[in-house]
């Protein structure tokens, strides 16, 4: 229950993964041990590297039949837990249900980015890093925005991750992605850039004018 006490309840009574799965896809929230709790609050930056993600996973996926989905797509990782990731990319031929609210299927691989927030970090690190590897989520990719840090997880026999890649701001190769690398010079660009633009805005005026 250390999860829960981490993370604030949002709903009193408990909830079945069948009742999580048919929330409004506009409602919050993952299910963990029964308990409807919050999720991580994104940030604008957040949020660009998220579609930065998606945009080279999905043209790296779409010739190989792959399949990317964003942050409201539902995994049911165990019968009292569901999980959120930011990114989920499925293998071709993945058995998905793709008219249900929710997947029971393994994906290839899952995306979190790290928030600043010490319970996201632990959220992302330690809880969801052991649903992932039981539900047995091939490569499990954590991307810390705040170190400028990739770390690439795969899945051992002994149902544990460890480290297959760590990067920080080169062009990479990645491990269990054929044909993919990820140019990580090319994001803390986009971002910078994003960043600037953002300073540049101006706060409304509070001057009063002469009446």
């Amino acid at each position: 229950m250390v999860a829960i006490a981490m993370a604030e309840v949002l709903w009193p009574e408990p909830m079945t993964l069948e009742q999580w799965a048919d929330m409004d896809e506009d409602e919050p929230g993952e299910l963990v041990d029964g308990a409807l709790v919050e999720e991580e609050v994104p940030t604008n930056l957040h949020e660009l590297i998220v579609g930065w993600l998606i945009r080279v996973l999905g043209n790296w996926a779409a010739p190989r039949s792959g399949r990317v989905l964003g942050s409201s797509h539902k995994l049911g990782v165990s019968p009292r837990r569901g999980r959120k990731p930011d990114v989920t990319v499925y293998a071709p031929r993945s058995k998905v249900n793709w008219q249900a609210s929710l997947s029971r299927v393994a994906p290839l691989l899952v995306v979190e980015v790290i928030s600043r927030q010490a319970r996201d970090v632990r959220r992302d690190r330690v809880e969801k890093l052991g649903d992932y590897a039981r539900f047995g989520v091939r490569w499990y990719w954590l991307l810390d925005p705040e170190v400028r840090l990739l770390e690439v997880l795969e899945l051992g026999a002994d149902g544990r991750y460890t480290i297959a890649l760590q990067a920080s701001t080169e062009r990479v190769a990645v491990p269990g992605c054929e044909g993919l690398e990820l140019d990580l010079a090319n994001l803390w660009r986009e971002a910078d850039e994003a960043a600037a633009e953002g300073s540049e805005e101006s706060e409304p005026s509070t001057e009063r004018g002469a009446s």
